[in-house]
């Protein structure tokens, strides 16, 4: 008997990374990581529970900033090269361990994992991931939504233009990659405010997430918690976050990924082997930096780590898919003797980037997860959040809290020490912007492309991925020269503006490098 639904969430993002300007950028990586690690073992995840006629159903939104990279040509062109260098130090690597048992099974795994990314990026999908998920989305079993256009954290921007234009834009920019308007929205660190609803309500979002306690203490208090949405005051419905189900995930001590068996993250072959060696891998700096080849599973608290073992690991996994399924069917049953007439959505969020990047075996998990749903049992069913609105169109009315799921649950990580130094620059552009599209609400030709530009090195600017990086100390030289480097791209475009003498070089320039948002209007800013 059904007795609850599993909404699984996977938020997909990464900052807008891209430089054209240099041959190869270290943070750039970020991304090339990302879809050898992530991105493509999810879609042959999906591919496979399709061919085997698996009716899974999963929510995962796709970040503007991240689509935008997905497919951009330049990046496209850096990724194959990025794999192919991989490609040729795996098979260096065949090589070097053929002597050593336990390391060449691994080698040889690399080498697979590489040729096999390759062959998916460039001929399957031909370099364009986005359609390749969007194929999921046509057939039913993945609900794709957004996000804020650059992830900015919108409780923290002071204007409502400006948050405005961040769902807004956001809507416009997923519609023309999935074809179809989003029916939700994952807001930025699930940060939220009163008031934001109505917003997105005009955005036409229908649904959102909070942190837990978003919902535990909201007014009125919803009678079944975070295990049914409540619809907001302007008639949007936010799901909460299941607790249970995320530290079972997320926890760094009780988590699934901590297990000993699992693939050490840590350890990479970048600063494990011999720098001549893999010079030709790293970058023109000569710099040790990660290469994605990690020999060494977690093993235990020690710094003497044991080879990894991939058929112990998928072991692991097996289990630990069985061990949450069975944990979702006793919370359900639970749930549901005690609410009675409704039956519990168990809604659990992870970033996209835990499952293959941080956690070598998470798709493996993932995988293992929706086919003992589908095979095995009939108390749990995966469901969207759309879905269970369709399904469930009545949802008592509440005004959530003000929460987000980062550190203590609000702003703090955005909002500290380290990164406080931005917002009053941050605010000053808000107002700026507006000022400007209020000024010049008709603007084409070159003043129309310096109004446009100038919303998207705002937006950019207000990317939350610049205040999180300088809270936790890692890249914050980066970080700091992205929001300058913007904010002064923004500042000098103002100041040209108003005086009447954009100067289309310094323009072009911008444009060139910061290329998301083509179809971008300035005009977003101009509401009151």
């Amino acid at each position: 008997m059904e007795k609850g639904y599993l909404a699984l969430v996977l938020h997909g993002h990464l900052p807008f990374v891209r430089h054209p300007e240099h041959d190869q950028f270290l943070e750039e990586d970020w991304l090339y990581e990302a879809i050898t690690e992530t991105y493509i073992p999810l879609l042959n995840v999906f591919e496979g529970l399709v061919n085997d006629g698996i009716d899974f159903r999963i929510t995962m939104s796709v970040t503007p900033t991240l689509v935008s990279m997905l497919t951009d040509p330049l990046l496209q062109e850096r990724y194959l090269r990025h794999v192919d260098k991989l490609a040729e130090l795996s098979l260096r690597e065949l090589e070097r361990t053929r002597t050593q048992p336990a390391f060449h099974r691994i080698a040889r795994m690399y080498h697979h994992m590489f040729a096999q990314a390759r062959s998916v990026f460039d001929e399957q999908y031909g370099r364009n991931l986005v359609d390749g998920l969007k194929k999921f989305q046509d057939r039913g079993v993945v609900e794709f939504i957004t996000c804020a256009a650059t992830h900015g954290f919108l409780p923290l921007m002071q204007t409502r233009n400006a948050v405005r234009a961040q769902v807004m834009v956001a809507v416009e920019h997923h519609t023309k990659h999935f074809g179809r308007a989003p029916r939700g929205m994952w807001l930025p660190e699930c940060g939220y405010y009163e008031g934001l609803d109505e917003i997105l309500k005009e955005a036409g979002i229908r649904y959102f997430f909070t942190d837990a306690h978003g919902l535990f203490h909201a007014s009125p208090r919803p009678s079944y918690g975070v295990y049914a949405p409540v619809t907001t005051p302007a008639g949007v419905a936010a799901f909460g976050r299941d607790i249970e189900s995320s530290e079972q995930v997320w926890s760094t001590k009780e988590g699934y990924p901590g297990d000993e068996r699992y693939r050490d993250f840590y350890r990479d072959a970048g600063f494990d082997l011999d720098y001549d060696y893999i010079r030709p891998y790293l970058h023109g700096d000569g710099m040790r930096t990660n290469l994605g080849i990690k020999y060494y599973r977690i093993t235990g608290p020690t710094n003497r780590k044991e080879p990894y073992v991939p058929k112990e690991a998928l072991g692991a996994a097996e289990e630990h898919a069985e061990d949450f399924l069975a944990s979702r069917e006793q919370q359900a049953e639970e749930l549901l003797s005690t609410f009675q007439v409704r039956k519990p959505v168990i809604v659990a969020p992870y970033d996209a980037e835990l499952f293959g990047h941080w956690w070598f075996e998470g798709p493996l998990w993932l995988n293992a997860l929706m086919r003992k749903i589908y095979t095995g049992q009939k108390t749990i069913r995966m469901i969207t959040p759309g879905e269970y609105l369709d399904e469930n169109p009545g949802c008592q009315v509440s005004s959530p809290s003000p929460s987000s799921w980062g550190y203590k649950g609000y702003a703090e990580v955005w909002l500290e020490g380290s990164n406080d130094w931005i917002y009053r620059h941050l605010h000053k552009a808000e107002e700026r912007m507006s000022e400007l599209a209020r000024l010049h609400r008709h603007a084409g030709g070159l003043l129309g492309r310096a109004l446009n530009q100038a919303a998207r090195e705002l937006l950019l600017a207000q990317s939350s991925d610049w205040s999180f990086i300088m809270k936790t100390q890692s890249h914050v030289e980066y970080a700091v020269r992205r929001i300058k480097d913007h904010l002064l791209g923004f500042t000098r475009l103002y100041e040209e503006i108003k005086e009447n003498r954009v100067d289309e070089n310094h323009l072009h320039g911008l444009e060139s490098k910061n290329t998301l948002f083509p179809d971008i209007d300035y005009r977003i800013y101009a509401s009151s």
